[in-house]
């Protein structure tokens, strides 16, 4: 249970998953942000996440996507419906989003996701209306697929040999078909800059290819951008 104490589970098909809600102090009505995972699940580090939107007046809610079985096959299954860009994943993150767009509580709904969830975030950024999305690290869909993307925040690792170059196009396409973002490569920085959820192992696994790690300048700064960013495209329009 998170310290909110709310939990909820929404339902797609076949699939049902738990999602945990943080609630903002005030407790009224205002803009909302599902926060999507890394592959290591739901865990403290994604909490803290949405607990900092809490804090700066953002209900978050955060799903356990990755729920529903053996670990690594939930995470073998999420990958596969993202590459495919539909499948169950994409319909109970979707049948997450109406759920806490239709609380009374939630005027405006956006997403950001890291890693797995940042090529969620970027996906259902291209599927669902949603007023911003913020994509961190994560896979770029086709051009197809980003002229009908809503408004885009992130960020990329400079070191991460894998996903800076999506960062790099993910900014040019944009920019291209004349979508707003605030898309920033952290040369400096390598993958997963904003999760702080220890993982030594992959770390030093990764190193040479991705270079794990937390970088407090740079998520710092992608904070900022995307409080700023969230501010202007999730303004309750009334």
């Amino acid at each position: 249970m998170n310290a909110s104490g709310e939990r909820i589970t929404v339902t797609a098909g076949a699939r049902t998953i738990p999602v945990e809600v943080f609630p903002t102090a005030s407790g009224g009505r205002g803009p909302a942000v599902l926060v999507l995972s890394e592959i290591f699940g739901l865990n403290d580090d994604i909490r803290r996440i949405a607990r900092r939107f809490a804090a700066n007046g953002y209900l978050a809610a955060a799903p356990d996507f990755l729920a529903g079985g053996w670990h690594l096959g939930c995470v073998m299954r999420a990958a596969r419906d993202l590459r495919a860009g539909e499948g169950a994943t994409v319909a109970v993150l979707e049948a997450a989003i109406a759920a806490v767009a239709a609380r009374p509580d939630v005027s405006r709904v956006g997403v950001v996701g890291f890693c797995m969830g940042g090529g969620y975030a970027l996906l259902l950024g291209t599927r669902v209306a949603l007023g911003a999305a913020g994509v961190f690290y994560g896979d770029v869909p086709g051009a197809e697929a980003l002229a009908r993307a809503c408004p885009i925040v992130g960020g990329y690792g400079g070191r991460d040999r894998l996903f800076a170059p999506q960062g790099r196009r993910l900014i040019a396409e944009l920019e291209a078909r004349g979508r707003a973002h605030d898309v920033v490569v952290y040369e400096g920085a390598g993958h997963s800059y904003m999760n702080d959820a220890g993982h030594p192992l992959l770390a030093a696994l990764s190193r040479p290819l991705m270079a794990v790690a937390y970088d407090e300048a740079a998520a710092e700064d992608s904070w900022r951008r995307m409080l700023a960013f969230f501010g202007r495209h999730l303004a309750d329009p009334s």
